[in-house]
C-alpha cells in the first residue's frame, strides 16, 4: 500500500516508540508546567520540526551515510549527550535558585532560564537525540518498499503517522504539565524538588548517551 510494507507493524512500532519516556517528551512537559499550554506547544512545534527535518534527510539518503560513516554518528551522538546534560544542569540551577527565592517572585517565567526560547531548544534536542536518529536510520526506512515509484509519498505516510502520534502524546503532556503548573504555585518545595528531579534526570540522559555501545 503506497510502497509501505508491513503497515500495521509500523503502526504499532511507532506508536510504542513514541510513548517511550525521551528527552523530548520530557522537556515539553517541563515546559508545559513551567510556562503554561502556549509556550508548551512551541516546544512541541520545535520537536514536530526536528522529527521533519530527520525524516527528510532520511528519505534523501542521509540515513545510508550515517550507516556507512559510523564516526559521523557518533560526533552527533556526543554532541547530543553534551548538550542534554548542559540543559540537564541548568534546569537544576533554576531549581536552586527559585529554592533560594521562595516567594511570589519565584513562580515567574524568567526565574528559570533552562525553558526560554522553547522552541529553538526542543529543536536542538531533537536533531541531537540519538533515540530519534536511530529511529529514522534502523526503523523508520525500514517500511518503504524497495523500487516502488513514488518513495516520497511512502516517506511522507510514515511521516505524517509518526507525527500524529507525536500531537497525540505531546498534547496529554502539555496539558498535564497545566495540571502540574497549578500544584507547583502552591507547593514551591515540590516545584524545586521536581525541577530539580527533571534535571538529574537530563543529565543521566547525556551519560547514557555517551557511553551507550551502539550496534
Amino acid at each position: 500500500m503506497l510502497g509501505i510494507t508491513e503497515f500495521w507493524t509500523y503502526v504499532l512500532g511507532t506508536a510504542a516508540i513514541v510513548l517511550l519516556p525521551g528527552p523530548n517528551s520530557i522537556f515539553v512537559l517541563t515546559v508545559g508546567a513551567q510556562r503554561g499550554v502556549r509556550t508548551g506547544y512551541r516546544a512541541a512545534a520545535g520537536v514536530f520540526a526536528g522529527d521533519t527535518v530527520l525524516m527528510v534527510l532520511a528519505a534523501a539518503g542521509v540515513a545510508s551515510l550515517l550507516r556507512a560513516y559510523p564516526p559521523v554518528f557518533m560526533v552527533i551522538k556526543y554532541a547530543g549527550a553534551a548538550y542534554l546534560a548542559w540543559l540537564g544542569l541548568g534546569i537544576i540551577r533554576g531549581a536552586w535558585h527559585k529554592w533560594r527565592h521562595r516567594g511570589p517572585e519565584a513562580t515567574k517565567p524568567q526565574d528559570n532560564a533552562s525553558v526560554d526560547r522553547p522552541f529553538r531548544r526542543a529543536l536542538v534536542v531533537s536533531l541531537l537525540n540519538p533515540k530519534a536518529i536511530l529511529f529514522v536510520v534502523s526503523f523508520f526506512i525500514q517500511f518503504v518498499e524497495p523500487g516502488y515509484a513514488h518513495p516520497a509519498l511512502s516517506f511522507l505516510v510514515l511521516g505524517a503517522i509518526l507525527q500524529l502520534f507525536s500531537v497525540l502524546y505531546l498534547t496529554a503532556l502539555i496539558f498535564g504539565g497545566k495540571f502540574l503548573a497549578g500544584q507547583f504555585r502552591r507547593r514551591q518545595r515540590l516545584s524545586a524538588g521536581v525541577a530539580t528531579g527533571v534535571g538529574a534526570v537530563f543529565v543521566g540522559f547525556g551519560i547514557k548517551l555517551a557511553t551507550a555501545t551502539v550496534g
